[in-house]
């Protein structure tokens, strides 16, 4: 308990301090610690396909039971992985040409060995990154991509429309893509004023220091304007109440999938 006790605090505290960059060089070994002190049979992941007693907690305002320790996932990415995998040709159909913005970790290598996959990724700083550019102008030509991931960046650009616009020129017609947000689904419409700036108000209205906004229910409009069709994927009725705990998926998330018809 002593040592569980501690990696908490040791991993709470370099989330905090460290930049993103860092964190991902050090968390190669932090997984190779973290599963040992967590066997269990109480919680799944279906990304490493690994049983433990309890998920890491996770996150500002420290969620429980929610951080994998194998492969640092969330539940946002369970919940991706599991429409990828069961509900869509992201695993079968040949050829995809795949673009992925801000690449997470516990989906980059095993992309990267996917046969069908064409993949590439991009960043800003990410050490993992196959380029590094700036979201709102993309230095690609226009319908390349049949599918495009960009998780969690949206929040943070200073022109989240601009953004998706270039995503949306860069995607192939017929194309799809998966862009998760932190949405506040108690809010109509999205919350972004000017007077909050400093990193205090930020992680207290925005959820996250670093973040520049908070969607809310009215993001799917944002990709609409944009040009997207949004759809939302039933989670409860395609993976069921069942998984979705064993699983620790987030039950308020709605999950999107935009389509460039």
């Amino acid at each position: 308990m002593y040592k569980i006790t501690s990696m908490k605090k040791l991993y709470k505290y370099l989330l905090r301090k460290l930049p993103r960059p860092l964190l991902i060089r050090l968390s190669y070994p932090f997984k190779l610690v973290a599963p040992l002190l967590y066997k269990g049979n109480n919680v799944e992941c279906p990304v490493c396909e690994k049983s433990y007693s309890k998920f890491l907690a996770y996150g500002t305002n420290n969620r429980d039971n929610v951080l994998c320790p194998g492969d640092l996932t969330l539940e946002r990415h369970r919940l991706m992985w599991l429409y990828l995998r069961d509900f869509s040709n992201f695993f079968t159909a040949a050829n995809l040409k795949v673009l992925h913005i801000a690449p997470e970790q516990c989906f980059h290598q095993k992309f990267k060995q996917q046969k069908n996959l064409d993949y590439l990724t991009a960043d800003l700083v990410s050490p993992i990154a196959d380029m590094h550019f700036d979201l709102h102008s993309i230095p690609l030509e226009d319908n390349q991509f049949d599918v495009v991931f960009c998780n969690h960046v949206m929040e943070h650009v200073d022109d989240p429309l601009q953004c998706m616009r270039e995503l949306y020129r860069v995607m192939k017609p017929g194309g799809w893509a998966i862009m998760q947000v932190p949405q506040d689904i108690s809010r109509a419409t999205t919350l972004e004023d000017e007077n909050i700036t400093s990193e205090a108000d930020r992680e207290k209205y925005y959820w996250q220091k670093d973040h520049l906004r908070l969607f809310g229910m009215d993001y799917p409009s944002w990709l609409e304007k944009a040009g997207f069709r949004a759809e939302v994927f039933d989670k409860e009725t395609k993976i069921g109440k069942e998984k979705i705990e064993r699983y620790r998926l987030m039950k308020n998330e709605i999950f999107y999938i935009f389509h460039k018809d």
